[in-house]
């Protein structure tokens, strides 16, 4: 059995369990408890493994008065219908990405990963220190829900491709498997785009639905298995510089917590934010040198003409927000925008400049 479909097994047998053992959270003798559910197949490498190690920080740090379940995608809830259950009551604690709740909020998308924006170093200073957060409370306040950053992918793989794409015209008609304000970019560019859970996007490669996709990078995609379908392997995405996961609560729920458990859900979400960047950063290279040596992936980079194009497809996406009527939607990205411009200046004239250096002149054997 190939890795992909142990993993459709896993979530089969989940869901099976999952569905008779939901209850009510528990209350006795003031102890709570919350139930998670995730967007993630089970015991998946960085962001599922990423949503048990915040759940198991949570409730070890508070003794087990807060103990929270984990349901991974499907489980509980369908995976993209993971926040939605936090809306209803179903649960209490959902993990995920906020651009896959753009239909709610196209402002929610500023907090997971813009075109041409963000490194997940920048975006973290902007949510925690410029500004974002406030937003972000404000978008999700519409809904009772409060949202914190739980993980870090850092900049992502450009994606999975049967065919090579050398122009913009190669772009068009591809029906290309991508959410977020990056979908909005690569449908400027010809492609035929949609979302799906990361549990499906296996078999809509094999069964010819997509003839392309994106995930994360080679960490996550190694695992689900696209390489069994396509060859070819694009670096880096420029619609995803750097992703970050949330960790979305029931604002009820979470003002009802005593403070020193607010303060743990918070500590927490934010230290599982750098461990799980952590994580890809350690076993993405690994995954990709065994995509390459065991599996024949070829590694590629998208042409400057691609980029050139998606670069302004990506200006146009988010003039588009700016200009919207949409008033939490245009303040998000009119922040978003302000931080970008100050934020990179320090990475362009500190750490690129480094990164450059070391390639040229520093090697090591």
């Amino acid at each position: 059995m190939d890795r992909r479909s142990a993993l459709k097994s896993s979530l089969v047998a989940g869901a099976a369990a999952g569905a008779a053992a939901v209850s009510a959270p528990a209350l006795s003798q003031g102890k709570i408890e919350w139930r998670m559910a995730t967007t993630w197949p089970k015991n998946f490498p960085g962001l599922g493994v990423g949503a048990e190690n915040l759940a198991r920080r949570i409730t070890t740090m508070s003794g087990g008065r807060l103990t929270v379940r984990v349901f991974a995608g499907g489980e509980l809830v369908p995976p993209l219908q993971a926040l939605d259950a936090v809306i209803n009551g179903t649960a209490e604690m959902s993990h995920g990405a906020a651009y896959y709740w753009q239909n709610k909020n196209v402002g929610l998308s500023f907090f997971t990963g813009v075109p041409y924006g963000m490194t997940s170093r920048e975006l973290a200073a902007w949510v925690r220190f410029l500004g974002g957060q406030q937003i972000w409370d404000e978008i999700y306040d519409q809904f009772g829900l409060q949202g914190f950053l739980s993980g870090d992918t850092g900049t992502q793989a450009g994606g999975w491709f049967r065919n090579e794409i050398r122009t913009v015209a190669d772009i068009k008609g591809l029906r290309f498997r991508t959410p977020g304000l990056g979908g909005q970019v690569w449908q400027r560019l010809g492609a035929s785009v949609t979302n799906l859970a990361a549990g499906e996007i296996f078999q809509a490669l094999k069964n010819g639905t997509l003839d392309a996709a994106e995930f994360v990078g080679p960490y996550n995609d190694l695992a689900l298995g696209f390489h069994q379908i396509a060859k070819n392997y694009y670096f880096p995405s420029f619609i995803e510089p750097g992703l970050a996961t949330e960790a979305v609560v029931s604002k009820s729920k979470f003002r009802a917590l005593p403070a020193d458990l607010q303060e743990i859900v918070r500590t927490a979400c934010q230290a599982e934010y750098d461990n799980v960047a952590s994580d890809f950063y350690a076993n993405d290279p690994r995954a990709l040198e065994t995509l390459v040596s065991k599996h024949g992936v070829k590694v590629l980079q998208f042409s400057d003409e691609i980029l050139e194009a998606g670069a302004k497809a990506s200006a146009d996406v988010l003039a588009g927000v700016r200009g919207s009527d949409n008033a939490l939607a245009k303040k998000a990205a009119e922040s978003f925008v302000s931080a970008l411009n100050l934020l990179r200046t320090r990475t362009q004239s500190t750490d690129s400049p480094f990164i450059r250096a070391r390639e040229r002149f520093f090697k090591l054997s």
